[in-house]
């Protein structure tokens, strides 16, 4: 796991997957973050929820950017590896016991449709409406009890950011067990009855946010031009940091 734009990323995809097994074997609990650059900026915008992030068991980097953003100032490249991939990848698995919750029962119907011929054991798991509510006011202890019950492993949760990190931050304390990870517009990618992804080309050319802009430009304007606002000074604070790193090694 290594820290940049202060942000605890696991780059590493077969760490990734070691660590929730791990997790889930042992009856643990806890969170991960699927960080894009929304998320990038609000964290080092708002130290609260900089903290939410910080509780986290890691962040995925699901930023094609951000990986550029380091090469350039640390000289390592690290893959990118995005929400939708994960919940891919882990479904696909059928190791798992999941539960799903978020988005409009619209979505959730289609998501259990088409997730079904991925592992048709998902036909049988718990898909879950929340309610429309602020990130805090939620019934943690009955959405908690609901997730005992049914034992699942995996709780996918998709209220987009920064509402889903915050809603697992407060969740946390009242699980038993379980690996909650947030994965955003992952629900509408793979129900088929909302946004679709990007074309693998304009993903492959970093280009995935001006599809999501041109599909959502109300929403993604607005986040666009504040990670616009912040960008230059994350990469001179972490430029900074890269610096101090590097003098107290020297000393060192």
């Amino acid at each position: 796991m290594k820290r940049y734009f202060n942000i605890n990323y696991e780059f590493d995809q077969e760490a990734v997957h070691d660590k929730i097994d791990a997790c889930v074997q042992r009856q643990g609990k806890g969170y991960i973050c699927v960080a894009d650059g929304v998320i990038l900026d609000i964290a080092n915008r708002n130290e609260a929820y900089r903290k939410v992030l910080d509780n986290a068991m890691f962040a995925l980097c699901d930023s094609s950017y951000v990986p550029l953003y380091i090469k350039w100032i640390h000289g390592v490249r690290y893959p990118q590896y995005c929400g939708s991939q994960i919940f891919k990848d882990i479904i696909s698995e059928g190791r798992y016991k999941m539960a799903f919750l978020g988005a409009s029962q619209r979505i959730l119907d289609g998501l259990r449709h088409n997730l079904s011929r991925i592992n048709p054991d998902v036909e049988s798991m718990l898909f879950y409406e929340l309610p429309f509510l602020e990130a805090d006011e939620f019934d943690f202890r009955a959405i908690a009890k609901m997730l005992e019950e049914d034992g699942a492993d995996i709780i996918w949760i998709a209220l987009g950011a920064p509402k889903q990190e915050i809603f697992m931050y407060h969740l946390l304390p009242h699980l038993k067990k379980g690996v909650m990870i947030a994965v955003g517009a992952a629900f509408k990618f793979f129900s088929g009855e909302d946004v679709k992804r990007a074309p693998k080309w304009m993903i492959n050319h970093h280009m995935e946010f001006v599809h999501r802009i041109i599909v959502e430009p109300r929403k993604q304007i607005n986040r666009c031009a504040w990670i616009i606002r912040t960008l230059p000074g994350l990469l001179y604070n972490e430029y900074n940091r890269k610096k101090h790193i590097t003098i107290n090694s020297n000393r060192d």
